[in-house]
């Protein structure tokens, strides 16, 4: 399976698409195709659904369907794509955010440590800068702040320290286990999976500028979604559901948004039992209301 959904169906009755059957709607995230799939089984016949994705192994999922228009670009240009297929307003948007589990599994992709490959986590392969490019180019202030914001690590000078004195011996980082090797006195056995997690987090955001993406995801969604539309959001981290629950307090206080649910949905026991990768997830809902 490319990519196992996660709260599928919660997200998916978010949306109210009984209410809007021959509406419009984004899938903003395509992925393995799990939640365009649950969409168009509600859609009508005359529905429209949109699907984003800037990895092109991602796009390939996209249903042959006359209802879906397949964009291959981030989600942070929605509000162009939108305007560019002439459409006047959007129903329902979904996202589902972060790595696929075949973006996770697939060795040579780089986004894992479980791997030896190559330091690439591009989502979108087509773009010049990768991992190892982070790694051996930016300056230990540079490289302190990537991992103290997006990996929220405590000793994030020390891990830009050790990287930029491993620079210095003229030996490149160019793999994921050699990135292992040069951090090895960072953690052990107990605490290697937590420390190496946030590690790899934190340069896969910064080579896909994945924060200012959702950024701009939100503001675009802002702008396209018509009143009463729903905007429905799964986050896999505290950045991510920090940002999108900002958003919506914000837009909330506007009179712009009204919150569907005040406390995230999260997945059940059983859930979290069969797919693992579910845990983290958190799923925030708000409505268009002007």
């Amino acid at each position: 399976m490319y990519h196992k959904p996660v709260l599928l169906e919660q997200s998916v009755d978010a949306l109210c698409i009984e209410e809007k059957r021959d509406g419009v709607y984004i899938d903003a995230t395509l992925g393995g195709g799990g939640h365009t799939r649950e969409i168009l089984d509600r859609l009508g016949s005359k529905g429209t659904l949109l699907v984003f994705d800037q990895d092109a192994e991602a796009i390939e999922n996209a249903p042959n369907d006359k209802r879906v228009i397949a964009v291959r670009s981030n989600f942070r240009f929605i509000e162009n794509f939108v305007k560019y297929h002439k459409i006047e307003g959007v129903d329902g948007i979904i996202a589902d955010l972060g790595v696929s589990s075949h973006q996770f599994d697939t060795a040579e992709r780089g986004f894992s440590y479980r791997f030896d490959s190559q330091l690439d986590m591009r989502m979108n392969k087509e773009q010049k800068l990768s991992a190892r490019e982070i790694v051996a180019e930016s300056s230990l202030d540079d490289l302190t702040r990537i991992f103290r914001e997006y990996g929220e690590l405590e000793n994030a000078r020390k891990v830009a320290t050790l990287i930029c004195r491993q620079r210095e011996t003229g030996e490149p980082i160019l793999t994921t286990s050699d990135l292992k090797s040069v951090l090895e006195k960072l953690y052990n056995p107990q605490t290697e999976r937590k420390f190496l997690g946030k590690v790899f987090q934190a340069l896969r955001i910064e080579v896909n500028q994945e924060m200012r993406a959702l950024e701009d995801l939100l503001c675009g969604s802002k702008e396209v979604l018509r009143s009463g539309g729903r905007l429905s959001v799964i986050t896999y981290h505290s950045l991510e559901d920090r940002i999108v629950k900002n958003f919506l307090r914000s837009g909330k206080a506007e009179g712009t948004f009204s919150l569907v649910n005040k406390k995230p949905i999260l997945p059940t026991e059983e859930e979290m039992a069969a797919n693992g990768r579910s845990r983290s997830a958190k799923l925030r809902v708000a409505e268009r209301i002007k």
